[in-house]
Order: structure tokens, then sequence, then C-alpha cells
């Protein structure tokens, strides 16, 4: 049932309510904490739309046919792994899936026999809870500035900016246009275009965006999907062109990871000499459903 479908129906039960019991109603409706329940966290639930709308446009792995290196390399990784996005599936979904049979978190170690390890896997966008995180918790008051995620993606860094912080903008750069279709329609839909650009193009061709972000977002964003070189070259753009004093940088993994296999590349060590690390506590976050292992991952750097 949508807005205009529950408004019709509320509309109906007060036209057939005894005239005298209508003041109550009304003052039930505003004043009762019975309702408490459908009111908590009304974000959450928006992203948890937005969520289910992007999985009918997606195959299960969330993956397209055009990321062949990103499938390929999760492919090659040392242990089995498949990309299951945390955005489009928490940990009940996942559970659900895999009663179906849809979905599995365990691969057999010698075929034919009952010896199985589990899957790793792997997600190129934050979950709900870890939006949360990072905008509560992380990033301080974000009134008046801009945001620049990098990679968005299916944009459910944008989303989360637009319900759980003040900024004034938040720009997504995508590479990808079938994404960059996906994450339009959304902030179409639900009425983000306000607040929310999304950009089909490669980040190294945004020089203007990212000297004026007060806060760059990266998740996962080179590793999965460029050879060394290019992932030297884009990290390299960041670096010359992510200078204003004092803007914020968020990285999944740490820049020190995400540039350990770049370490055999020429300049590849002076990349993150502009930025100090800022310490966070992973503690102050305490929802059930948040993975303290995929907090962990987060991290945030301040430019000097």
């Amino acid at each position: 049932m949508n807005f205009n479908e529950a408004k019709i129906e509320i509309q109906h039960i007060l036209g057939r309510t005894d005239p005298r019991d209508l003041a109550k109603i009304i003052d039930w409706v505003k004043n009762s904490d019975d309702l408490d329940d459908y009111l908590v966290d009304n974000q959450r639930t928006i992203l948890k739309n937005i969520a289910e709308d992007l999985r009918h446009c997606l195959p299960l792995e969330a993956m397209f046919p055009s990321e062949a290196m990103a499938i390929q390399k999760t492919q090659q990784s040392s242990k089995p792994t498949v990309h299951v996005d945390a955005f489009l599936y928490d940990e009940e979904a996942v559970d659900s899936l895999c009663e179906e049979g849809k979905m599995s978190r365990n691969y057999c170690l010698s075929c034919g026999s009952h010896r199985t390890a589990p899957l790793e896997f792997i997600s190129h966008s934050f979950s709900i809870s870890e939006l949360q995180f990072l905008f509560h918790h992380i990033l301080p008051d974000l009134t008046g500035k801009l945001v620049v995620d990098v990679g968005s993606r299916l944009g459910a860094v944008l989303y989360g900016g637009y319900l759980y912080s003040t900024a004034a903008q938040l720009v997504g750069v995508e590479i990808s246009e079938e994404f960059v279709k996906l994450q339009t329609v959304a902030v179409e839909k639900y009425g983000f275009s306000d607040r929310i650009q999304v950009i089909h193009a490669d980040i190294c061709s945004q020089a203007v965006l990212v000297q004026n972000a007060d806060v760059l977002i990266m998740n996962n964003v080179f590793e999965y999907f460029m050879e060394p070189k290019d992932q030297l070259r884009a990290w390299e753009f960041i670096s010359q062109h992510f200078q204003k004093k004092g803007a914020l940088l968020v990285t999944v993994p740490s820049i020190q990871e995400a540039l350990l296999s770049l370490q055999g590349t020429n300049g590849a060590s002076a990349i993150g000499n502009w930025l100090e690390e800022v310490p966070l506590d992973y503690n102050v976050y305490v929802q059930s459903d948040a993975d303290p292992d995929s907090l962990k991952q987060i991290h945030l750097y301040r430019v000097l």
C-alpha cells in the first residue's frame, strides 16, 4: 500500500467512526505511544524500500556483465568469494536466500564430501547500519557541505547522506551507465533531486568537483574495477586535487591496504602523505545488526 492508498484508507476509517469518538481517535494518533513502532527510524524504512526496488532491477549478485574485471577478480580471490551487496541484502535477507537454496554461505572442500568451509562475502556498498554509523558517528555535522561519493554504484551513500545528514549537496560519480540509470530512477522516485546529483563520468575528469568537496567517500572503489596502473592514476588524481585543508576522506579499506597491491608501482609510496588518519571509536555504535568487522574496515582521514 503506497501513501495515497493509505491516506484514502485512513479517511474511510475516520468516515465510518462514530462522530462522538472522532476527537478521541485524532488525539490518539497525535499523542499515543501505540504508534511509536511505526515512527522509529523512518529513514531506515525508506532505505529498505529503495533496496527492495533495486533488487528487482538486478541479478542476485548485483553485478552487471559489463563489470567483467570485478567479476574475474572476485573469482580469482585466494579464498572462494561471492559478491553480496550489503545495501541490498542484510543478514536476515541472506538467511532467507540460503533457506530458499538461492544462496549458500559455504562451499564444498572436496567434491561429493560433507566437508565444507565458509565462503568469503564481499560488498561494494555500505549496509544500512554502516550508513547510520558513517553519518551519525564518523562524520561531523555536514550542514552546508558538499559530499562526493566516488563510484556511487547503487547510490547507497547518496541516499544515506540525504536521510541521515544535513549535507547541502551529495554528488555521486559513477562510470557505469547502467548504475547511473538505477540511481537516477531512485533519486527521482523518492524526491531526492533537490540535494542529490549523479554524474556519469570517470572521477579523473572531475577535478573541480574533487577540489570543492568537503567529504570524499571511497568504498572498495578501485581495486576490483581497475588495472594497477589505472588505480595508481586515480589515486594520484585524488592526491593532487583533494587538497582542501580539513576536508575529510572516508575509505574502505584503509589507504594502506588499498595501496598494498600497488607497492611495486612507481609513485605509490607517496600517496597518502597529505592526510592524517582520524581515530574512530567503533564501540560507540552497538546496533544489533551491525557487523563489527565491517565497521572496522571504515577509515577516516583529514587533509593536512
